[in-house]
C-alpha cells in the first residue's frame, strides 16, 4: 500500500468490547471516505472455552451461530451508515492467528483496523490479539484506542 487512497478493502475485527466498537466506527468512516469494501470479522476464541465446551459439538455450533448473528448485525449497521460494500467473515481459533494466516490471504485485505484497550497487569505483559496482528500482518494495521 502506497497511500490511503490505495485502500480498497478494510478488515475490522468486532467483539462486544468497547475498544472494538470504536475501531468499527472508525472503519465505517474510512470505508465511506475511500469507497472501500468493509470486511467485518469475528473469531470464536477456542482458548476462552473450557475443555468440555470445546468437545461439545452442540455448544460450539451454538456459539458459532451467535457469533455469525453478531457479525451480520454489524454488517447491517455498516450498510445503514452508508458503506456500500460489506462482507462478513467468521472463524474459529486464536483470533490473531486466524486473521493473519487465513482471513487476510483469502479476503485480499489492504488495511486492518483493530481496537486495543490499554491493558494492565498480566495482559499488558503477555500482549494482545492487536499486538499479534500488528506484528505479523503483511499489510498496514491501524490500532484504535
Amino acid at each position: 500500500m502506497h497511500s490511503m487512497k490505495d485502500v480498497k478493502r478494510i478488515l475490522v475485527g468486532v467483539t462486544p468490547n468497547d475498544d472494538a466498537q470504536v475501531a468499527f466506527d472508525v472503519a465505517i468512516e474510512r470505508a465511506k471516505e475511500l469507497g472501500a469494501t468493509l470486511v467485518i470479522t469475528s473469531i470464536l476464541d477456542l482458548d476462552e472455552l473450557n475443555v468440555y465446551e470445546v468437545l461439545s459439538e452442540d455448544y460450539l455450533k451454538k456459539h458459532q451461530a451467535a457469533l455469525e448473528e453478531q457479525v451480520q448485525k454489524y454488517s447491517t449497521l455498516a450498510r445503514e451508515q452508508g458503506v456500500k460494500h460489506v462482507e462478513a467473515v467468521v472463524g474459529q481459533g486464536k483470533p490473531g492467528e486466524v486473521i493473519v494466516k487465513e482471513i487476510l490471504p483469502a479476503a485480499n485485505i489492504d488495511l486492518i483496523m483493530v481496537g486495543s484497550a490499554t491493558k494492565t497487569g498480566l495482559k499488558k505483559h503477555f500482549g494482545s490479539q492487536a499486538a499479534y496482528i500488528a506484528k505479523y500482518a503483511p499489510v498496514s494495521v491501524l490500532v484504535i484506542r
